[in-house]
């Protein structure tokens, strides 16, 4: 009991350091100032039955390398996005509706036990991107704001939870750019300890008439801030729409994916993987429509100096989202350093690809080479979707999660090979 106690005198310490952000009317104020908001307890979202055992057949379509093992680990309804607490306690799943998820295994035999909402008493509008900080932070990117949990795997198990806002709502970017189209944002904190968000931009083609308000504000590019969200900058340029993103463990380079132009083909322009290694560069967007295939609104005019071509060129229209580096010791020795990505599928392809995991190994020099990894949610006969993977996420295990948006699902990717 006095550890508890201990930790919660710590967290209202720590809540007087950070500065007086801007506060929403509502309950988001009465938890800034820890006060109850009043909201009942969450129920738990049911993780057997027919639901369950309808993924666990669709995962015995799936193949991966040999040693290799996929499970269901947990029921999450319109799983996104996830981040896995530093102390391993809870993985807090995003979505692109109004929830946030909090799931937890608790006897630790590597499936989820209880998953229930996280913070019902705030209202959440597309909280897809879910960070953690080393020190135990979560930070939830919005379509249009962005929140900060000091203590997240503290309060998570309550209706209230420490919170206060880093970016107020409306301020992310300007209230009349705000979009339902590509607003799904993704997080990180940079080894600079800085917080970095993707802000994809809400036209097939941006513009030219837009062009200087997004350069300005960083839509269709990543921004940087303090962790309070002081100092903001435009880290990067030339991106259409980045729905994940990580840093190199060893150099520290920021590498993120990216979804390409509509409507140009089935097989063009194609999908990217991107590696970046300084602040300030410009990837190619709106003059280019995926690698090196210009569009046809910017097909005459001269792009800017210095575009940088992407590490990879993906399938088209594959939807390249989630990424993370592989940094633990289940999988083998090739897998360190690897980035695991996931591909969400086409929606516009008369012939559909993607819904798989792949792994990329970037050899001695930065080349990269991808290759599939976990495959099977596309049933190759019929075309039909059965799942369709967004992220993934390591376990302090070392195992992979993967969420799955369409059957509201993660899975855990294992090794027990030799």
């Amino acid at each position: 009991m006095m550890k508890k106690w201990s930790a919660a005198v710590a967290v209202v310490a720590l809540a007087a350091s950070i500065p007086a952000f801007a506060q929403n009317a509502g309950n988001l104020n009465k938890l800034s100032a820890f006060k109850a908001t009043g909201t009942a307890m969450m129920e738990p979202i049911p993780q057997g039955g027919k639901r369950a055992e309808s993924i666990r057949k669709v995962l015995e379509k799936v193949t991966l390398p040999d040693g290799f093992e996929i499970d269901l680990y947990a029921i999450v309804p319109d799983a996104r996005h996830m981040a896995v607490g530093p102390q391993g306690v809870v993985t807090f799943v995003g979505t692109r509706k109004n929830e946030v998820y909090a799931v937890t295994d608790r006897d630790k035999d590597r499936v989820a036990d209880d998953v229930k909402e996280f913070a019902p008493s705030i209202d959440f509008t597309l909280p897809n991107g879910v960070c953690f900080s080393k020190d135990g932070f979560l930070f939830i990117a919005e379509q249009n704001r962005v929140l900060l949990f000091p203590a997240a795997e503290f309060f998570y198990e309550g209706p209230d939870v420490a919170a206060f806002e880093v970016v107020a709502g409306g301020e992310l970017i300007p209230e009349d750019e705000t979009s339902y189209n590509h607003t799904a944002r993704v997080c990180d904190i940079g080894p600079d300890n800085k917080l970095y968000i993707s802000l994809g931009q809400p036209f097939n083609v941006a513009p030219e008439e837009k062009l200087d308000l997004y350069n300005e504000v960083g839509i269709g590019g990543i921004i940087r801030m303090d962790r309070d969200g002081k100092n903001r900058e435009v880290y990067t340029y030339g991106v259409r729409n980045s729905v994940g993103q990580d840093f190199h463990p060893e150099t520290g380079e920021l590498w993120w994916t990216d979804n390409q132009v509509d409507g140009m083909g089935d097989d063009i322009p194609p999908g990217e993987l991107n590696r970046q290694t300084e602040a300030g560069q410009h990837f190619g967007h709106p003059w280019y429509g995926g690698g090196s295939v210009r569009t046809d609104e910017y097909k005459d005019d001269t792009p800017p100096d210095g575009i940088v071509m992407p590490a990879v060129e993906t399938v088209a229209h594959a939807a390249d989202l989630g990424m993370m580096f592989y940094t633990g010791r289940m999988f083998p020795k090739k897998y360190k350093n690897a980035i695991f990505s996931a591909q969400h599928g086409s929606w516009n392809r008369t012939e559909p690809v993607g819904a798989r995991v792949m792994v990329t190994h970037i050899d001695d020099e930065g080349n990269a080479e991808m290759k599939p990894f976990a495959e099977g949610w596309l049933d190759a006969e019929t075309g039909e979707y059965l799942g369709r993977p967004v992220d993934v996420a390591q376990l302090r295990d070392g195992s992979l999660l993967v969420s799955d948006d369409l059957a509201g699902a993660i899975y855990r990717i294992s090794y027990s090979g030799e």
